[in-house]
């Protein structure tokens, strides 16, 4: 059986044309599919630290999930994973919002403007996804081609899991700062 070639100009439309679609309504789907109710009860419940990590946790397990397949899980995983994330943001922000307001019911035009005051933690993540694939790849390259493809799909999902891990930490770091 042969693999059809990629085509990486065609890939690089659709997710762009994908990623397009999604800004013009998919934020407010997302935001609308929480239940607002159940953030302020799992707060409660939970304290405020406890339910950032238990987001934290939630998103680093599909970036796990992505990564452990190599390329077979990451075309069907990015989607879900950014799905993930952008729903376990959300969950944070409504959560500290809730914890420092005690409102927690909030309009998506209100709410959306909280989430972009969040995105300063989104660089300084971008930057040390770059630098630890880059680590990981020197670490494979002096393992040998043997033991590399045995451990690529395993850093994959360590980073893919560590990077979602740090996002959220980061996203709740920034909001609980704004509060202060």
């Amino acid at each position: 059986m042969r693999i059809p070639a990629l085509n990486g100009r065609k890939i690089k439309q659709d997710l762009k044309k994908g990623f397009s679609e999604f800004a013009e309504g998919g934020f407010e789907k997302i935001f609308n599919q929480i239940d607002q109710f159940s953030i302020k009860k799992g707060v409660d419940q939970m304290g405020i630290q406890r339910f950032v990590n238990q987001c934290a946790l939630m998103a680093a397990g599909s970036g796990v999930v992505t990564g452990i397949g190599g390329i077979t899980t990451m075309m069907i995983g990015v989607p879900l994973d950014v799905l993930n994330l952008i729903t376990q943001q959300f969950r944070v922000t409504m959560a500290i919002a809730y914890h420092n307001t005690g409102n927690y019911r909030f309009p998506f035009e209100e709410f959306f403007k909280i989430v972009a005051s969040s995105l300063k933690a989104d660089t300084k993540l971008a930057i040390s996804k770059n630098i630890m694939e880059e680590v990981a790849e020197k670490m494979l390259l002096k393992l040998g081609s043997k033991t590399a493809q045995r451990l690529v799909p395993i850093a994959g999902a360590a980073i893919g899991g560590t990077i979602n891990y740090l996002f959220i930490k980061q996203i709740a770091k920034g909001l609980q700062e704004q509060y202060q």
